[in-house]
């Protein structure tokens, strides 16, 4: 087998159109002229039996609907758990579209863990899971033959949590190592990153595919309290242009297939006549839309 991906949803917190905002993209979308995605999210297998979700978006419902591989069968389900980035509102509100599945096993860093310990305690009582340590030496394996490693690439606390719990030791925010051992094909999927780092740019060099957040396209498109550096760590965005963007950086790791996900509603490349899609296109990247299927 191979490692098979599933893009149940590649839009930033909100989705595309969002619900309160009348730009001319949002606009766009209302009016059918540009393709609507839900809040990101994915799904890996192995096996093509034995399914895990990366992250877990508000829209998890209509994207398990959407997705055949993902229904349900007489007696039991093929999702076995979640692999979590970090811990914020658009990639962990969907568990409790999970509640009552028993036997789901959840990983993610110590802090998101700590974050998360009332929703944990919650979900508990519907049916008991298992929460594991993604940062655990030496990796872990899933159902289905994959082997995965967690990696910081970022410190942003979510803002819902409490000042006190805030200084807990990170890392917040991680990427996901994927390998198939039995074929060596490596996905990793990064849609919050702060900066780019030498740990990113290892993943990228080893990487058959690499889902990376692709946010913001410019460093000032949510104005002047992102354009400073202190706004744009805020946001725990690194843009994809710049001299610190993303785009530049995946342009020496042209061996990997390149997608960006995790579009905020503001971003010119969710437009595929705009010059910022034709920019991205001419360094290998790609933006694809909701619902696309990959094999690694």
């Amino acid at each position: 087998m191979v490692v098979k991906v599933v893009l149940l949803g590649t839009a930033a917190g909100g989705g595309f159109p969002q619900w309160n905002c009348a730009c001319a993209l949002c606009a766009a979308a209302r009016d059918g002229r540009l393709p609507s995605r839900t809040q990101d999210c994915a799904a890996v297998t192995g096996n093509g039996r034995d399914w895990w979700l990366l992250n877990a978006s508000p829209d998890l419902r209509t994207q398990l609907a959407a997705t055949r591989a993902l229904w349900p069968g007489p007696r039991d389900t093929p999702l076995r758990g979640v692999l979590l980035t970090d811990a914020e509102a658009d990639h962990v509100t969907g568990l409790t579209e999970l509640r009552g599945a028993a036997g789901l096993k959840i990983h993610a860093a110590p802090p998101v863990h700590g974050a998360l310990a009332p929703a944990r305690a919650a979900l508990d009582r519907y049916a008991p899971w298992e929460w594991a340590d993604s940062l655990a030496d030496g990796g872990f394996v899933l159902a289905g033959g994959l082997v995965v490693t967690a990696h910081p690439v970022g410190e942003k606390v979510p803002k819902y949590v409490p000042d006190q719990a805030s200084t807990t030791p990170g890392p917040w925010v991680t990427a996901y190592r994927v390998e198939d051992l039995a074929t060596g094909g490596v996905l990793v999927y990064a849609p919050c990153v702060g900066a780019w780092s030498p740990v990113l740019d290892g993943l990228c060099a080893e990487a058959d595919c690499v889902l990376l957040d692709g946010t913001f396209f410019a460093a000032d498109e949510m104005g002047t309290a992102v354009r400073s550096g202190a706004g744009q760590a805020a946001m725990g965005h690194l843009p994809v242009t710049g001299p610190r963007g993303s785009l530049a950086a995946l342009a020496r790791h042209p061996g990997a297939r390149r997608i960006y996900t995790h579009l905020n509603n503001t971003n010119p490349l969710l437009d595929p006549a705009s010059p910022a899609r034709a920019r991205v296109a001419a360094y290998g990247a790609e933006i694809l839309p909701d619902g696309t299927e990959l094999v690694v």
